[in-house]
């Protein structure tokens, strides 16, 4: 119960005072006048004004209400270093323990936890802020953060804040730790597949007495898992290494400098840049033989792609031939054989063979070259025609070291769906191609009517006829690749005969998988995070895998178990619960992925520190200790009232704010009508008797 004493007018206090002043000046008139009853009628003018500003007794029924003191425990990936859960977790008892002793505090916990998709890194005022959001004001006692010092989001002034209490910080960890760290300056995010690109990066050291410039470290850098270069960098220097993007599409570039002394942690020594290769335009050579009704389809199938350069040629007659007809009708220029397959060859990145037929254009040491090019890399594809099956076929001259499948002499006609064979399912070329059916249903695509037959020598057969003759084959020789389609009528499905087929998805994939694009190989491993989760892919022609080991950006290990999606295809995810890079590795293939940002401001610097959060504390009368390996350096708590102040050797304080809820009012008038009309009346009647003797 709470007493005051309360003014409720019955009248305007304007009003009260233009009534009184006339009589207060002539009562100071009297007074200095010494007339007898002037004291009196002071009196009695006091006694009017009072009633009529109606002093009344106002009782409260009071109930207090506990001040709001909030714990912010920083469980960020920098907290999870050596000695600092122990130490968080210490803290965090005996503070809570302690603040359990004072009355009239009510304590909130809340933990702040880094988003594996946030770039903001650690954010403790953001939680505090979201922990006080239902909270007014004037009920705020304090907060105390339990963290290493590395917060990302703290405010530039103690007014932003929105409250004014005290901010304490106990800093986990060791005052000056050393550690290694690597920041990425400049990096490129797009490069020509097969040209150099520059990529500029700094070491840093810090040790307790200074850095140490001038000293060297040992950097490596991989593309997607594979070692590429090795250098020595000088701690403390930007330094620029060159590379050479090797395919289209994302190249995740990984930059690691080695353990340094007194290392805090190996997080930091990492950084990753994702460049996205672009081929430069891809140098196409088709060299047709008699036209047939499929050379279009080539041709409209490599022009409609605006990233290949295309160089075409066909044979419409042999050199040997004379019909009379006139030099200037026979072709636009001269089939430049030195040229194409001497002089410039290996300028191609693809060489196609449709239909050729041997007519002395091209002589054996041409085919020998063609056998050089792929075997140190090149790519060469024959869609084979009836001559494919006769003395003139390039089976017949060098060619024939390097392709798959050799004619038997026979040609098959009559019409068959193509189908796609057990280990076409699985290889990336031809799985779930549309309409090719499960294995289990028949395809739905048109038919084919010819067949070349041949025997297979090598490669692997994705598409045959249904009496088992080969369609399509694929190999390795040397470096290179080579394809073959053993059917001239795969035009079919572009004029939609019979609904026709996936003829231009079919020859992307086959172009892709000649010029060794990732995506199209058939062992491949590949890795990718989101929402929090690792999701490890696995394409293979095996039936079955192991597990894939991951080893987490903290350096820990763990295993994925594989399991079968689709035929070829294996799959298996865990929770990505760490920033950094994942890398995963399968026998002898592997993979990275990155969780969260590339290069996240949460590990950029993982020191403990009290240079952060200090200006802020200092502004609001708090104050910073370091809690030691056992947490020995938490100090007691006191309650401070406003103004007070809030921190001291060896103790924090929290503002007491001594709020509360009234639940009932209770008032009584002092100066009631008829006691202020007695009274009134009474010092009148004096002052007339004093005047009158």
């Amino acid at each position: 119960m709470a007493w005051n004493i309360v003014f409720e007018p019955l009248v305007p206090v304007a009003l009260i005072l233009t009534l009184a002043l006339p009589g207060a000046v002539l009562l100071v008139y009297s007074l200095f006048r010494r007339a007898r009853g002037a004291p009196l009628r002071s009196i009695a003018l006091a006694v009017l004004v009072i009633a009529l500003l109606n002093p009344t007794i106002r009782s409260e029924e009071r109930e207090a209400v506990p001040d709001v003191a909030v714990i912010v425990v920083d469980r960020s990936q920098s907290q999870e270093i050596g000695t600092r859960p122990a130490q968080t977790d210490a803290a965090l008892e005996r503070i809570t323990a302690r603040l359990a002793r004072e009355d009239g505090i009510e304590t909130r916990i809340v933990e702040a936890r880094t988003d594996p998709n946030d770039e903001s890194g650690t954010a403790l005022f953001r939680a505090l802020e979201e922990a006080l959001s239902d909270v007014p004001r004037e009920r705020i006692a304090g907060a105390i953060l339990i963290t290493d010092g590395q917060v990302h989001d703290v405010p530039k002034s103690a007014t932003e804040l929105g409250f004014d209490a005290p901010v304490h910080g106990l800093i986990t960890g060791r005052p000056g730790e050393r550690d290694r760290r690597l920041h990425v300056l400049e990096a490129p995010r797009f490069g020509i597949v097969g040209e150099p690109v520059e990529l500029s990066y700094r070491v840093e050291e810090t040790a307790p007495g200074g850095g140490p410039d001038g000293q060297t470290a040992r950097v490596i850098v991989s593309i997607d898992g594979e070692r590429k270069a090795e250098m020595v960098a000088a701690i403390g220097a930007t330094e620029t290494v060159t590379l050479s993007l090797e395919r289209a599409g994302p190249n995740v570039i990984e930059i690691e400098v080695e353990k340094g002394p007194d290392e805090l942690t190996l997080l930091n020594n990492r950084a990753v840049v994702v460049a996205n290769g672009v081929r430069d335009r891809l140098r196409v050579l088709l060299v047709s033989g008699e036209p047939h009704p499929g050379e279009r389809t080539w041709r409209n199938l490599l022009k409609s792609d605006p990233s290949v350069d295309l160089v075409h040629f066909t044979i419409l007659r042999p050199q040997d031939k004379h019909d009379n007809t006139p030099i200037n009708e026979l072709s636009l220029i001269a089939f430049p054989t030195h040229e194409l397959f001497d002089e410039k060859l290996d300028q191609f990145d693809l060489i196609i063979f449709d239909r050729y037929k041997r007519r002395g254009e091209l002589s054996m040491a041409y085919f020998l070259n063609i056998v050089d090019y792929v075997e140190a890399g090149g790519a060469f594809l024959a869609a084979e025609g009836p001559a494919f099956a006769t003395p003139f076929s390039i089976a017949r001259t060098p060619l024939a070291a390097i392709l798959p499948a050799l004619p038997s002499g026979t040609t098959s006609e009559g019409g068959y769906r193509p189908q796609v064979t057990p280990k076409g399912l699985r290889h990336p070329v031809t799985a779930s191609l549309p309409g090719a059916g499960d294995g289990g249903t028949a395809p739905t695509w048109g038919r084919w009517f010819r067949t070349i037959d041949t025997n297979t020598e090598a490669g692997e057969t994705l598409m045959q006829s249904p009496d088992g003759k080969p369609l399509m084959v694929l190999s390795r020789a040397g470096e290179g690749r080579v394809a073959q389609i053993l059917s001239d009528h795969i035009w079919l499905w572009s004029r939609g005969y019979e609904g026709g087929g996936p003829q231009a998805e079919l020859l992307r994939r086959l172009a892709h998988w000649l010029m060794k694009e990732p995506d199209l190989e058939e062992e491949n491993l590949s890795a990718s995070t989101q929402a929090g989760v690792l999701t490890v892919q696995r394409r293979t022609m095996q039936d079955e895998v192991p597990p894939a080991r991951v080893t987490l950006p903290s350096g820990a290990e763990s295993e994925i178990g594989m399991q079968e999606v689709a035929p070829g295809r294996f799959e298996g995810v865990m929770e990505a619960s760490e920033l950094g890079l994942y890398r995963i590795r399968q026998g002898e293939l592997s993979a990275v992925a990155a969780a969260g940002p590339l290069n996240p401001r949460e590990i950029a610097d993982m020191r403990a520190t009290d240079a952060i959060i200090g200006p802020v504390a200092a502004q609001t009368g708090g104050g910073i200790w370091w809690t030691g390996e056992d947490a020995g350096g938490v100090p007691s708590i006191r309650s401070v009232r406003a103004g007070q102040d809030a921190s001291g050797s060896g103790w924090m304080g929290l503002r007491r704010n001594e709020q509360f809820h009234v639940h009932a009012v209770h008032q009584a008038p002092l100066l009631a009508g008829p006691l202020a009309l007695l009274l009134l009346l009474g010092t009148l009647a004096l002052a007339w008797w004093r005047e009158g003797r």
